[in-house]
């Protein structure tokens, strides 16, 4: 049966369990009011965190750098990329070049500042130091500091050099990879290849170059190529130089005096006339002048000190002098060495064909690294073929390349002796002595208008009734043979190519000196008998 109460009872109850079941609001606000709280507590912390200046909070990378990333919380150390390591270490490296300095100066000129032998605008220049050059400085001498750079050694003006942390300041900017050259004359080529055409300059040792780029071999300066053999790459402040060459040759001089005679001018003994002759110096030959006597100059030139005349039609001083020097100063290889060995090719390899000694000065036609080409004599080959090449080495510091001036040399004039043999050879000893200074001529017969070595004896003894042939070759072979420590003022001595066959004649003058046409730079000149190594002697005048 039908309950109606029990019934509308049990949909009651059933209605409150469901109203039960559902989400009370008041529990929503409650808990979005926690959520709030929570917040204010999060923005609050993060506030507290952040610079009093204001600044942006640094990124991971910068953190890392400066050191507060998480990375230097845990102790680990810092991680620089492959730039930042490489900029870390040039800087180390500049900086060690500026703190190898222990007094640095850097000096400031828009040009150069001469470096000077003493303290005085009037002392002897030695040295240039360019803009922005730096030095040691030694001591400092009122308005002069005494310094070293590049090699020089000297006094500069306070006037125009920072120092201290000033000059520290300013050689930061300063410091760049240069070539530093290590050999005593370095080729500046064109491009990078050995070949003679291309040289368009000089770099001394200890002179610097800043580098432009390296390729095998070789280093690019701003002044062209360098073998990279002769020069070392490092990062450094740039120094002093040296004189240019010509500059130095002059500049060895304090009192210059200069010979105005077409040939030689005669250096004697004594202050008169007829002061025995001990020397000779070449038309152009330089000295200087210790002494100012009434006529004369007492002078040094070379190993010779005597006496020439101070006539200005004979000779020069002061600034004329200096314009004649520079005009005439040529690239000579200077021998430092007793013998030294010639060869056909720059090469160690190559055969030695002959040997030259100390006592001359060879004229220099080319500069290879580590070789120079000379000139040694004129050609003598029947065909007129082109003489032999000679080269010497110069890596063993056994000759000085440098521009340099004509010097007397050491000469007497053959005495007269009372036997007829004797006074013959005297007689043609002087006679082929005037014409000293005389052009050569390659084919040439004239003495005085040009002749080459072979015609220059046949005219010679020709004047003598000695009848020879114009040729060396076909001159070795007249007459008899003597040996060198029995020749004669008069006898014929003979030079050969690197074949061995003859190809150049002198006339032996006595005291070890011969009298020949050697070539068309030098002309008729005087040398030492071996100036390079004889062949043959040989007594054509039949006494």
């Amino acid at each position: 049966m039908f309950d109606g109460n029990k019934h509308y009872l049990s949909r009651l109850n059933k209605a409150r369990r469901k109203r039960n079941q559902r989400f009370d609001p008041r529990y929503a606000i409650l808990l979005l009011g926690a959520f709030l709280l929570v917040g204010i507590v999060i923005v609050g912390a993060q506030a507290l965190k952040k610079p009093v200046s204001g600044k942006a909070a640094a990124s991971p990378a910068e953190a890392r750098s400066n050191g507060t990333g998480a990375a230097s919380f845990k102790g680990q150390p810092k991680t620089l990329s492959p730039e930042e390591e490489a900029a870390r270490k040039e800087a180390q490296e500049k900086q060690a070049v500026i703190d190898s300095y222990s007094n640095l100066g850097i000096v400031q000129v828009s040009g150069y500042l001469n470096i000077r032998e003493t303290p005085s605008i009037d002392g002897k220049i030695t040295g240039k130091l360019s803009g922005d050059g730096a030095c040691e400085i030694l001591s400092t001498e009122g308005d002069w500091s005494h310094i070293t750079s590049g090699g020089v050694e000297g006094y500069i003006s306070n006037q125009y050099l920072l120092t201290g942390a000033e000059a520290k300041l300013k050689a930061g900017e300063l410091v760049k990879k240069r070539a530093i050259v290590t050999a005593d004359n370095l080729n500046i080529r064109q491009e990078p290849a050995l070949d003679p055409g291309n040289v368009i300059g000089q770099a001394l040792l200890g002179e610097r170059y800043v580098v432009v780029s390296q390729k095998e071999g070789w280093i690019q300066i701003e002044e062209g190529w360098i073998s990279a053999d002769y020069a070392n790459v490092d990062w450094a402040l740039n120094e002093g130089r040296k004189l240019d060459k010509k500059a130095m040759a002059i500049n060895q001089y304090n009192n210059l005096v200069i010979s105005k005679v077409n040939n030689y001018l005669n250096v004697r003994e004594e202050p008169k006339p007829d002061g025995k002759i001990i020397g000779k110096m070449t038309s152009k030959a330089g000295g200087e002048i210790l002494e100012t006597l009434d006529g004369w100059y007492k002078i040094k030139s070379g190993p010779i000190i005597g006496y020439i005349t101070s006539d200005p039609q004979y000779t020069a001083t002061g600034q004329e002098a200096r314009d004649i020097a520079m005009e005439t100063a040529s690239l000579r290889a200077v021998i430092n060495t007793d013998v030294l060995n010639v060869r056909t090719e720059p090469s160690t390899d190559a055969k030695v064909w002959t040997q030259i000694v100390k006592d001359e000065r060879y004229p220099v036609l080319a500069q290879l690294d580590g070789w120079v080409e000379i000139e040694l004599d004129s050609i003598d080959e029947e065909d007129g073929s082109t003489a032999d090449k000679a080269y010497i080495s110069t890596r063993d510091n056994n000759v000085d390349v440098r521009y340099a001036l004509n010097e007397a040399i050491k000469f007497s004039p053959a005495e007269i002796a009372a036997s007829n043999a004797a006074s013959r050879r005297s007689k043609i000893v002087n006679y082929a002595l005037q014409f000293v200074g005389n052009p050569y001529v390659w084919g040439g017969t004239s003495l005085t208008k040009g002749a080459d070595c072979s015609g220059f004896t046949m005219k010679v003894m020709q004047n003598f009734g000695v009848s020879l042939p114009h040729y060396s070759g076909a001159q070795a072979k007249m007459g008899k043979a003597v040996k060198s420590s029995e020749m004669r003022p008069g006898d014929l001595i003979f030079y050969a190519n690197s074949s061995g066959t003859v190809n150049h004649v002198a006339l032996y003058i006595g005291n070890g000196q011969i009298v020949h046409a050697a070539s068309r730079k030098s002309g008729i000149k005087i040398s030492a008998w071996n100036y390079r190594s004889p062949v043959a002697i040989r007594n054509v005048l039949g006494d």
